[in-house]
């Protein structure tokens, strides 16, 4: 794994410049175009899912069937549509633990875990989020929570709603399904590595899922105990799936410097942390039960940097 990133010197300035005019969308988007690299696969346009930030391990997982939220009282009408359609294995779950939620995000995330329980896809089907979960209104219940906008942090209907797609999305994978559609954010989230991010805007952005498989698969979700979980239920074995991501290009953050009246004499802080930008390949190997193995190509996923902020006392 290795990160390349070359500057021309006669541009640095101009580069810098517009950091620190746009702050959040200028380096990565301004060097693609000066490579002449296309830029129609840049996300652009808010991210509905509050703060950008480094991923954190202790906010996701992999949960096995014994440590399911509801694997000791399982709801009956799960048990029910397990049995009718013969999908006693849970075939991929995913957890994302809910720690400092903004407005009634909360609200958000348990209403789109609840919009998916009890969905099913039969051998062959589609999925849509969008279609199923959205729109994100408030005549459809959806309240406000943080949506990312213009380097700020703004309340709007359905914030947070990313957190359930990325959860559904980790676990499609490794149920086996195929995704027609994804997309990543504009910068890195602390929810999920970089690269397995979902995000969702109605009606731009979605994520698809097909299901190729001969067994149909059930989608359930809940929340509990500030933990989201979204489990997928089929007919048969799962393959063992393993994720690969190599970095091709890392763009160092910058850093901002702006006067707060209220810090004493000689006080700095940093008010916002600095991201950097990446650019990611990602693909799967899976080995299903037979031995087959086959790789999954799931293409380049590109964050944007966020500056550091640093407040001092003017």
């Amino acid at each position: 794994m290795r990160a390349v990133w070359v500057i021309r010197r006669r541009t640095l300035l101009g580069i810098l410049a517009a950091l620190l005019l746009v702050a959040t969308l200028g380096l990565l988007a301004a060097v693609r175009a000066w490579r002449g690299e296309p830029s129609a696969s840049l996300t652009h346009g808010p991210a509905a899912c509050g703060l950008p930030g480094l991923p954190d391990p202790t906010l996701y997982s992999v949960p096995t069937a014994d440590g399911l939220a509801w694997s000791v009282a399982p709801p009956p009408a799960l048990l029910q549509l397990q049995a009718e359609l013969a999908a006693p294995v849970v075939v991929g779950a995913y957890q994302i633990h809910l720690r400092e939620l903004l407005f009634e995000e909360a609200a958000n995330v348990r209403l789109g875990a609840a919009l998916l329980q009890g969905q099913i896809l039969r051998p062959g089907e589609r999925f849509s989020f969008n279609e199923r979960v959205g729109p994100y209104t408030y005549e459809r219940g959806f309240r406000d929570g943080p949506e990312y906008r213009g380097g700020q942090v703004v309340a709007a209907p359905g914030g947070g709603i990313c957190k359930v797609a990325s959860a559904l999305f980790n676990a499609a994978v490794l149920a086996g399904l195929t995704i027609e559609e994804r997309h990543p954010h504009s910068m890195q989230v602390p929810y999920v590595p970089p690269g397995q991010d979902a995000a969702i805007t109605y009606p731009s952005k979605d994520l698809r899922l097909r299901n190729d498989r001969e067994s149909p698969v059930i989608l359930w979700a809940e929340v509990q105990d500030r933990t989201l979980t979204v489990a997928l239920y089929g007919g048969y074995e799962p393959p063992l799936v393993e994720w690969h991501h190599q970095i091709l290009e890392r763009v160092p953050h910058g850093r901002i410097r702006r006067p707060q009246a209220n810090l004493a004499t000689g006080q700095e802080r940093v008010a916002i942390q600095g991201l950097d930008g990446l650019r990611i390949r990602s693909w799967l190997t899976a080995v299903e039960p037979d031995g087959r193995r086959h790789q999954t190509d799931l293409g380049i996923t590109l964050y944007h940097p966020r500056p550091e902020v640093v407040e001092y006392a003017p």
